[in-house]
């Protein structure tokens, strides 16, 4: 009768117990609201080991991952289908992805357009809403004609992206700031201004944006709506290097028009996992939420 006793009191215990564990984990997922990580921030870890990265990510409080690991229809070597199943049981969606390619050369367009059929479904499989291209080839930067080449060749990706039913959008870093034509025509501004809103958003990268000597604020005033999803940077741990003045360029998210934020860690102060979780932290004690849709 004892040891019956022992039995159900420590169960019941245990059930008190993973209650108020899933609270805890339903409240700091509650506090960032629209948050994800883009998994490049766990570069190294989630090479070695892609379940136990993506359940550390999870245990964060992320609400979604943004890969950077697609490639040959699979995402970290798993099949879309895999890949989705495995957010999905660590409650995570895959809400975007990075990836990509140059502008073809005419002779290549067929085959590139081929590409982009086989990796469309690969990311409607896995559940992505945007597919993000994160660079360009040298020559975007070199002249007027080359950006433009690349701003048709996104249109046209946009538009078959939009008939599949998932967004098509660009990531910047510095240099689309630093990069001007004719002494006065700034590349990233080039882009918004022959790029179609209806087929290409951008994905507006906080921090590169202010190393190329630009403000956030500036642009989603000028271009509203176009930034759907926002890459929030730091040079490190969010909050950690004074330089980015958060509070300022969240006050203008509504103009901008994001319905995602996305955490983004490339250098560290402490090891990969701990820095991104600070990051998260960092938003939620500040109060910088993004709403549920």
């Amino acid at each position: 009768m004892k040891t019956r006793t022992f039995n159900s009191l420590t169960l019941i215990a245990f059930a008190l117990t993973m209650m108020a564990f899933a609270v805890s984990s339903c409240s700091t997922r509650e506090k960032g609201k629209n948050i994800g990580l883009q998994l490049y921030s766990i570069r190294d870890s989630i090479k070695k080991d892609v379940p136990g990265s993506i359940r550390k990510v999870a245990g964060m409080g992320y609400r979604f991952v943004e890969p950077a690991g697609y490639a040959g229809g699979k995402f970290y070597n798993l099949s879309p289908e895999e890949f989705k199943a495995l957010c999905l049981k660590n409650g995570m969606n895959v809400l975007s992805s990075h990836t990509g390619r140059p502008a073809p050369a005419p002779e290549d367009w067929d085959a590139a357009m081929a590409w982009w059929d086989t990796c469309i479904a690969a990311h409607l499989a896995v559940g992505a809403k945007y597919i993000v291209q994160p660079s360009m080839g040298r020559d975007a930067y070199e002249s007027l004609e080359g950006i433009k080449r690349y701003c048709d060749y996104f249109n046209a990706v946009g538009e078959k992206c939009n008939k599949a039913g998932i967004r098509f959008g660009y990531h910047n870093h510095s240099r689309e700031f630093t990069t001007i034509f004719d002494s006065t025509v700034v590349l990233y501004d080039f882009m918004l201004q022959n790029t179609d809103p209806e087929k290409v958003f951008f994905q507006l990268d906080l921090y590169w944006c202010v190393e190329g000597g630009a403000d956030p604020v500036d642009y989603f005033a000028k271009y509203p709506g176009r930034f759907e999803l926002w890459h929030i940077k730091d040079e490190a741990e969010l909050g950690a290097s004074g330089k980015m003045d958060f509070e300022k360029i969240w006050k203008s998210a509504g103009v901008s028009g994001m319905k995602y934020g996305i955490v983004e860690v490339e250098k560290y102060n402490y090891d990969q996992f701990t820095s991104c979780r600070m990051s998260l932290e960092f938003l939620n004690n500040a109060g910088y939420v993004v709403m549920p849709l």
